[in-house]
Formats: structure tokens, C-alpha cells, sequence
């Protein structure tokens, strides 16, 4: 998998998607693609020079997140991500803030883009003037940035099922192994 760093236009997004705003460590990019395929989103970007990825042009993730089951994400590395995306796009950001709406009850846009802070800060106003919804993860400390990506993901996904909306994933479209006490526990049958 490549990392796209082409001047961006008008159309070059694909929503849903996520953004990570100037992210610090490259496992979390990393686990951002993760997410975006085991969840069916098809693109990543991320902003900011603190990512170093492993080769001299910053063209792959590390080791462990290359995996050929994540090409079918496309990874997009742009100062100016929002430029990207048509109207329809509604952008989303995950923050500790006064008035954001609990994960829980979220109604999640259709075509979401999913904008996350640094590890070791806060989105800009630069940026949360972009964003025309906040949420926030109601847990009792915080979560690291891989972490909320995947809780953000999942709750998407689980509301999409339950409204009839997506099907639930299997792993690799197989069928799962557990005790039969355990499909009934997650509507496995």
C-alpha cells in the first residue's frame, strides 16, 4: 500500500472516511487503515510532518500493518484533507467538548468523515470550524487515538446493522468457531 501525497482536488475524497489531524505515531496511522477495513471505510488521510513512515519517501506503514487484506484502503497524506471532499460529506469531529453528543446516542451521518485530534493535544479551531458535528466517547479516562478510532468504527457499523442499513461482518467471511452459548451471545447462527 502506497501512501497518495498528490495535490488534492475537489472530489479526490471519499466519504465515509477518516481524517488524523497531525498524528505522532505511525501505529496509530497504521491502526487507522486497520480499522477503516475491518469496518469498510476506503480511505485514510492524515495531516501534519510528525509521521514518519518506514522508507526514505514515507511511502509504507510499519511492519505489522501491511497486511494485503488492507489495500482496498486507500492511505492520503494532505495538509488540506477538507479540499477533498464534495458537499455531501459532513465532517465529524471526535473531541472532548462541551455540547458534543455522546457516542451513544449518535446518529452517524452516511457519508461521515471522522476527524481525530493528535495523540497529545486537541483539534484546532482551524479545524473544528470545518466540522459540522462533535461527538464524543463517554468513557471514564481517555482513550488513545487507535482506540477511538476502532469505538468510533464499530458503534458506526453496530447502528448500521441493527437499522438494517449493512450486514454484519464476519471475519474474512467465514463463519465464527465460538461454543454455540457464544453465537447466541453475539447473534452468530
Amino acid at each position: 500500500m502506497g501512501i497518495q501525497t498528490r495535490p488534492v482536488r475537489r472530489g479526490d475524497g471519499r466519504a465515509p472516511a477518516i481524517v488524523l489531524v497531525d498524528p505522532k505515531f505511525p501505529h496509530n496511522v497504521g491502526a487507522a487503515v486497520r480499522a477503516a477495513s475491518c469496518y469498510g471505510l476506503g480511505q485514510v488521510w492524515f495531516t501534519g510532518d510528525r509521521v514518519h513512515l518506514v522508507g526514505e519517501r514515507r511511502f509504507r506503514l510499519p511492519r505489522e500493518e501491511r497486511m494485503r487484506g488492507y489495500q482496498d484502503v486507500e492511505l492520503r497524506h494532505s495538509d488540506q484533507p477538507f479540499d477533498a471532499f464534495d458537499a455531501t460529506a459532513v465532517p465529524v469531529a471526535v473531541e472532548l467538548r462541551r455540547n458534543a453528543e455522546p457516542l451513544i446516542t449518535f446518529d452517524h451521518p452516511d457519508h461521515a468523515v471522522y476527524v481525530f485530534g493528535p495523540e497529545d493535544g486537541f483539534l484546532d479551531r482551524a479545524v473544528l470550524g470545518l466540522c459540522h458535528r462533535f461527538v464524543v466517547i463517554p468513557t471514564r479516562h481517555c482513550t488513545n487515538l487507535s482506540a477511538a478510532v476502532y469505538t468510533v468504527l464499530y458503534d458506526r457499523h453496530a447502528k448500521r446493522v441493527t437499522a438494517g442499513l449493512e450486514t454484519a461482518y464476519t471475519v474474512a467471511g467465514r463463519g465464527f468457531d465460538e461454543p454455540d452459548h457464544m453465537a447466541d451471545a453475539v447473534g452468530v447462527r
